[in-house]
């Protein structure tokens, strides 16, 4: 199971559709809090979470599922200026992330990923 984390309702759409088209149960929520809630409820192994959100954003998310979720795998994404999103994603990454992958990217990379997590490297 992955929990999908995106504000943006076209874009956490169209990874859903792509996640559960190549095989993956997937869940969405459009902040950190809402990913939580949905984790708290039934785990999921992998979370996807988008770096600049409402509410709760990407660092506060991952901090909260390392603090309550210490073996879900998660894979930061960030669509945020050039500059800006290495340094995020950089960060996000000293975080403990196992992957961090900058917007856009092609379904293939995250799917890529994917494997990579399922099949235990890292």
């Amino acid at each position: 199971m992955i929990i999908l984390v995106d504000d943006d309702a076209d874009q956490r759409l169209a990874l859903k559709m792509a996640l559960e088209l190549a095989g993956y149960p997937v869940r969405e929520a459009a902040h950190g809090a809402e990913a939580l809630a949905l984790q708290r409820e039934r785990t999921a192994s992998v979370l996807i979470t988008d770096i600049f959100m409402p509410e709760a954003d990407g660092f506060e998310t991952i901090a909260a599922f390392r603090r309550e979720f210490p073996q879900t795998r998660i894979i930061a994404v960030s669509g945020g200026g050039q500059r800006a999103k290495r340094d995020y994603l950089e960060a996000a990454t000293l975080m403990g992330v196992e992957a961090a992958l900058h917007k856009p990217f092609e379904i293939e990379r995250l799917l890529d990923t994917l494997r990579m997590l399922r099949d235990g490297a890292r």
